[in-house]
């Protein structure tokens, strides 16, 4: 992991550890996946965010190289 993964979360700067995977069902083919990256603190944020417009979430530890 670099420092140049940083969180998605508006106004954010921290490392991001994990990520947020989803996809917009009305647009986005089953197979499309869209990553949002988190650090610790708004993972959970992120994820409802999402999930409170009923898209299909998960969340990943880790990040992809």
């Amino acid at each position: 992991m670099t420092a140049e993964h940083e969180c998605s979360r508006a106004g954010c700067r921290s490392t991001a550890t994990q990520q947020v995977v989803w996809r917009n069902p009305r647009i986005h083919a089953a197979d499309r996946e869209k990553i949002w990256l988190a650090c610790d603190e708004h993972v959970g944020f992120l994820h409802d965010y999402l999930a409170a417009r009923e898209f299909p979430v998960t969340v990943r530890e880790g990040l992809s190289e």
